[in-house]
């Protein structure tokens, strides 16, 4: 039976008319007809899936948005409830939902593998491009939000020496890096960026472990963008006492006392956006969608920790006048 992201209050609320305690009607038919009247979105998470507090769950959220304000209905497969991320997207393809969409790079060869065998039906791949036309994408400037969290990792090293952690080493996490980077270089040219990759997004004992190696090395101030991984990360810095960046959203509880700030990826606002968008307008022709600071789709969250912190809000609104010109 598929999983439909709706309260039981909810679907009672709908089916008043026809008796929620009606013994002669199933739940699926129950179900069933909730679905013809409401729009449906499927959602394939790759990895943990639900619960990696990161990339995933802001997805998720985004469409819990979309319940609560566009009456759709939605549910999701993955890895943890399907044998494979295919056999997740088949179920979900045989939901017949008016749009399924991938979450994350590392779903996108599935869904271009079954696209041209499902020319009606329209996909949406998060934070990558797909050439095809029945899938549209939703992008980042991930580079823009770690420039600013690079600029103030390297105001706050000690050091001279940072680390940075990625998932996997492919064109998204490089932009992380790059702008990290960059960021880090317009403050001091001559600050060194340590980089490791974890070639997973959901051990958090790994990401421990590189933090550790790095901190042997001298950095002081340390950067993810590998999900769960990072988690594992930002808890080590804070037991070895030095500083670090979240990322996706933000990740300050996670380690209160090495959480500078987060470079936050508003993969919610970009979710619910675009679904809105396709049901208020039912686009025809293929949507590339890009996100950058200008249109709320990175940012960084509030700065934290640091005595000077109120000083570093004031510079990052700066850098920010000067990244949207």
């Amino acid at each position: 039976m598929k999983k439909i992201v709706k309260s039981v209050a909810g679907i009672c609320l709908v089916t008043t008319l026809a008796g929620c305690g009606n013994s002669e009607q199933s739940l699926e038919t129950i179900i069933a007809q909730a679905e013809d009247n409401h729009f449906s979105v499927g959602v394939l998470l790759p990895d943990v899936g639900l619960g990696d507090q990161s990339f995933n769950d802001l997805a998720v959220n985004g469409l819990v948005r979309a319940r609560d304000e566009l009456d759709i209905l939605w549910s999701y497969r993955d890895a943890t409830n399907s044998a494979s991320l295919e056999a997740g997207l088949h179920e979900l393809l045989e939901q017949h939902h008016d749009l399924i969409i991938g979450v994350g790079y590392t779903t996108q060869e599935v869904l271009e593998n079954v696209a041209d065998d499902y020319p009606d039906q329209q996909f949406v791949i998060v934070d990558s491009a797909s050439d095809l036309e029945n899938i549209d994408s939703i992008t980042f400037k991930e580079d823009e939000g770690s420039f600013l969290a690079g600029a103030i990792a390297a105001k706050a090293s000690k050091t001279g020496v940072l680390g940075f952690v990625g998932g996997m080493e492919d064109p998204v996490i490089l932009k992380f890096l790059e702008g990290y980077r960059q960021g880090a270089q317009s403050v001091n040219p001559a600050i060194e960026v340590l980089v490791s990759y974890a070639n997973t997004y959901s051990d958090d004992k790994i990401g421990a472990q590189l933090a550790r190696d790095m901190i042997e090395q001298n950095a002081d101030v340390l950067y993810a963008a590998a999900g769960y991984t990072g988690v594992g990360l930002l808890q080590e810095a804070q037991r070895q006492g030095v500083y670090a960046i979240g990322v996706d959203n933000d990740q300050y509880f996670y380690a209160e006392k090495a959480v500078i700030t987060s470079m936050t990826k508003n993969i919610d606002v970009a979710v619910y956006n675009y679904v809105q968008n396709y049901i208020e307008n039912k686009p025809t022709t293929q949507q590339i969608v890009e996100f950058g600071i200008a249109d709320d789709g990175v940012a960084l969250a509030p700065i934290r920790v640091l005595d000077n912190a109120i000083e570093l809000e004031q510079y990052v609104q700066t850098v920010q006048v000067k990244l949207n010109n």
